[in-house]
């Protein structure tokens, strides 16, 4: 899944897109580098970040959507807005990417049900206003499975089919780098909930802090590498998932990410 953000404020690469010819010729790019899907968003999820309006999502997005869908590239939505979801699905996306698993906007859960698209559930315990906000969990692993399973179980009751539903563990969200690395080293534990699984760690703060880098420090009294300093290192977590066994990867650098991948494939080819 290759990532083309249409925001202003993107932590990664804010404002690079946020130009609809702009987007659609990256989207095309990720495209031919080996992108299955293109995400395309117009909400940045960093901490503090402010919500856009509803108007000015759908203007960031729709165009976007309806580009590559007449490039004839598939295409996902990432929204947490059930109008600006049904828009992008009648322009031709045929997934949404919900980082709240529906639980920002009630009308989300009846839309995928009556449209039966694949939904991703990313585990949320909402907005992240708070940067400074320190996450807790007593077991991580266990609050993250227990909390998605309960919001599939919420999803069915209001007509849902589990079927369409991919996890997402939320590296990032509402977790600390502790939490992301023992999610990441647990994949198999998500994975045994039942659905498809969507790992989405590309150029994330913690990635950027990893001990054998020059300067760098796990428990953060060293800034962290730039964004997109950091494809390597989130082509290395596409590898953990495609061991791990999961769906799909969501990456802003596909070209190092299909590499990783392809590593794995001729492994796994040749193992006696």
């Amino acid at each position: 899944m290759g990532i083309v953000n249409v925001t202003p404020d993107s932590f990664s690469d804010g404002g690079r897109w946020s130009d609809t010819a702009a987007a659609v010729a990256h989207g095309r790019r990720l495209a031919a580098e080996g992108a299955d899907l293109l995400d395309v968003g117009g909400e940045s999820t960093r901490p503090g970040s402010t919500r856009p309006q509803e108007a000015e999502e759908l203007d960031r997005v729709l165009p976007v959507v309806t580009g590559l869908v007449e490039e004839g590239l598939t295409v996902s939505v990432d929204t947490m807005r059930a109008s600006v979801a049904r828009a992008c699905l009648e322009a031709g996306a045929t997934l949404v990417n919900d980082v709240s698993g529906g639980l920002a906007d009630a009308e989300m859960p009846p839309l995928i049900a009556a449209t039966g698209v694949p939904f991703v559930v990313m585990h949320w315990r909402g907005l992240l206003t708070d940067p400074h906000a320190r996450p807790h969990y007593d077991d991580v692993v266990e609050e993250v499975c227990r909390e998605l399973g309960e919001r599939v179980a919420t999803l069915a009751a209001r007509g849902v089919d589990p079927a369409q539903v991919v996890l997402d563990p939320g590296l990032g969200f509402s977790k600390d780098a502790a939490h992301n690395w023992t999610l990441l080293a647990s994949l198999e534990r998500v994975l045994q909930l039942g659905h498809p699984v969507l790992l989405g760690a590309s150029r994330k703060r913690f990635l950027g802090r990893l001990p054998a880098r020059p300067g760098a420090a796990v428990d953060g009294a060293a800034p962290p590498s730039d964004p997109a300093d950091r494809d390597m290192a989130t082509a290395a977590t596409s590898l953990l998932a495609a061991r791990a066994g999961c769906w799909a990867v969501r990456v802003h650098d596909v070209a190092s990410t299909r590499d990783a991948l392809a590593v794995h494939e001729m492994t796994e080819r040749h193992r006696g």
